[in-house]
């Protein structure tokens, strides 16, 4: 799978000797990692990955990615997918940043671009959902295009669907 290009990002599909890097924190000489990155989630992914890997195959397209900037190639965070479509067509997305890289467009950015994916790879939806205190998520999903979908006692839900 190749990477997905963005104006200021690159989305790398991550490989099996990537996601162990993550999933052990030890990163080779030419990783370049931003302080911060993996953080906790994305080590979560990184273990999931390995899992699927070794269980079903590679998810790839969709699977994780690995956010990286164009202008200095390092690692700010994780955006993908929970898992491939389901009988319906339906997937779920997730991403997150460290912390020196949140404020400035990325997370909107790399999800137009997941999204755009998701799509031209014959998804029929992508959910995603944010706890009603993360409202900068909200904003995110709202700005990538995502529509509210509804919400209960923890998070609110958003969706796009394209028609088939």
């Amino acid at each position: 799978m190749a990477d997905l290009m963005t104006e200021r990002l690159v989305l790398h599909p991550i490989s099996v000797d990537e996601a162990e890097q993550m999933a052990t924190g030890e990163p080779t000489a030419d990783s370049r990692w931003e302080l911060g990155f993996p953080a906790e989630a994305d080590v979560s992914v990184a273990e999931r990955f390995l899992e699927r890997c070794a269980t079903t195959g590679n998810p790839q397209p969709f699977g994780p990615y690995v956010i990286r900037r164009r202008s200095d190639h390092r690692a700010i965070g994780g955006v993908g997918f929970h898992r491939p479509p389901d009988e319906h067509g339906n997937v779920t997305i997730g991403y997150g940043l460290v912390a020196s890289a949140r404020g400035k467009g990325y997370a909107s950015e790399a999800l137009r671009a997941l999204l755009s994916l998701a799509r031209a790879e014959g998804a029929a939806s992508v959910k995603g959902d944010a706890d009603h205190a993360n409202t900068a998520s909200q904003h995110v999903m709202a700005a990538a295009g995502m529509l509210p979908a509804g919400e209960d006692e923890r998070v609110r839900y958003f969706a796009v669907s394209w028609n088939p």
